[in-house]
């Protein structure tokens, strides 16, 4: 394979010196942290649709209490009308050595709940899935911003430079799609590398991969022709970006033909390992992610389902079904990643967009009055791994679970946070676009100390 640096020791002098400094940098290699980091790697696993934070992970006694009676304070605005406080149809028990309450339907995530931090005072700033997704994932209500995996691997680089640096796993497309991985206007190279896992076969999960036409000396060939003619390109136009990241994608998309289909077939894991996630698309996913940090992937983002799975405006009850084959690979990945000497160095987060009213929805839109509508003042996240305490909790919301009134934790303080540990200075990310300095916490976001180890 001729790369770039080969290429341009037979160049010569005439080259210009901006396409130069282009070329012959690997945007994609590991770089230095600003200071010393606790991790090297991201699992984001997304509950999309908004889990009820009061039916998980945040049990309000006073709810059950109140069951079928109107609220006693002022209700928060919610998206649509809501009616009665509606009580909690499943029980919440104590786990582990830190007793952390967890509801009946996560009871793997139960058992090892002393890695995690569940932090219960999270809250954003829209009450509607579009901005509140864009928020979680790109750190800007509206569209048009890098997404946090593209501005991590632009930040850090990556491992392997086999494998693309983020990649998102989701059977089918999250609402809103790509542009919550997309790199906008940072180099097209750090957009997220979307893989369909419902799909069990190496060649349907990775369509393409394998050239069955040409040889790997021949397809050698091929880009050697084509990074002359984008040199040629380069001299008569300058410097050109989007040209850069395309030699760069070309350059992975080769490269991947050798590891990607080892990196993505689960078959290779031993059976008992397999049995521990379970099956099921997002069970593929988490077992994706374990393998792909472990062969030094940026960012794995694991979206639960299609479209809003977790979006249980008519029945509650819904959670249990989708718990049911969540619960089960959530938790096998953490003892997998401990197994693999990962987690310590991996950072694992469990959260959706938002969470869901403590009230019953009663809109024109629901069929059965048993669900609740969302709720963007108060909700619960879980982060373990990468340096993170475990076995804590952190914030609270009012007594009814509506809004987060202890320790409230906005998503830039958390983005802001992750950086940290990965040992980036949230407001030193920066890039220059459109004449002023961007970066995924926008200008917000601080460190929450209380939850990292120190």
């Amino acid at each position: 394979m001729i790369t770039r640096r080969n290429l341009l020791k037979t160049i010569g002098a005439g080259f210009p010196m901006t396409a130069f400094a282009q070329m012959s940098a690997n945007p994609a290699a590991p770089r230095q942290p600003h200071f010393t980091p606790r991790a090297k790697h991201v699992i984001f696993l997304f509950l999309n649709g908004g889990p009820s934070q009061v039916d998980t992970f945040d049990p309000k006694p006073a709810l059950q209490k109140f069951h079928g009676k109107p609220m006693p304070t002022p209700n928060l605005k919610s998206e649509r009308k809501t009616g009665n406080l509606l009580g909690s149809p499943f029980t919440f028990k104590k786990y582990g050595q830190s007793g952390i309450e967890v509801s009946e339907i996560f009871p793997e995530i139960g058992s090892v709940i002393d890695d995690f931090c569940v932090i219960r005072s999270m809250h954003t700033e829209r009450p509607n899935h579009e901005p509140s997704l864009l928020l979680t994932n790109c750190g800007q209500r509206l569209p048009g911003h890098p997404s946090m995996g593209s501005w991590i691997t632009y930040g850090l680089g990556t491992e392997n430079q086999n494998l693309p640096g983020f990649v998102v796993l989701c059977p089918g497309l999250p609402v809103l799609g790509p542009i919550l991985w997309t790199s906008a206007y940072l180099p097209g190279l750090f957009q997220g590398t979307y893989i369909p896992n419902n799909e069990k076969e190496i060649d349907k999960l990775l369509p393409n991969l394998r050239n069955g036409r040409y040889s790997a000396a021949e397809q050698t060939a091929q880009l050697g022709l084509l990074q002359k003619l984008n040199r040629r390109q380069m001299e008569r136009e300058g410097a050109d970006p989007q040209l850069e990241a395309g030699i760069q994608s070309m350059e992975v998309a080769f490269r991947m033909q050798t590891e990607a289909a080892d990196a993505f077939d689960i078959t290779r894991e031993p059976e008992k390992v397999r049995a521990s996630y379970g099956d099921g698309d997002f069970a593929r996913g988490c077992l994706m992610a374990a393998r792909l940090v472990e062969r030094g992937v940026r960012m794995v983002q694991v979206y639960y389902g299609d479209d809003q799975p977790w979006d249980s405006h008519d029945d509650i009850l819904d959670h249990r079904r989708l718990a049911r084959t969540a619960d089960k690979p959530i938790a096998a990945l953490i003892r997998d990643l401990k197994q693999r000497g990962l987690l310590k160095e991996t950072i694992v987060v469990v959260t959706g967009e938002f969470g869901r009213t403590p009230a019953t929805e009663v809109s024109g839109l629901v069929k059965v009055q048993n669900g609740r509508d969302h709720n963007n003042h108060g909700y619960s996240s879980l982060v373990a791994g990468g340096g993170f305490r475990g076995g804590m909790t952190y914030g609270a919301t009012d007594d009814f679970g509506f809004q987060a009134v202890e320790n409230p934790v906005d998503v830039h303080d958390l983005h802001a946070t992750m950086l940290h540990q990965l040992g980036l200075d949230h407001k030193r990310l920066t890039y220059r676009y459109s004449g002023r300095d961007f970066r995924l916490t926008d200008v917000h976001g601080n460190l929450i100390q209380a939850i990292i180890e120190s």
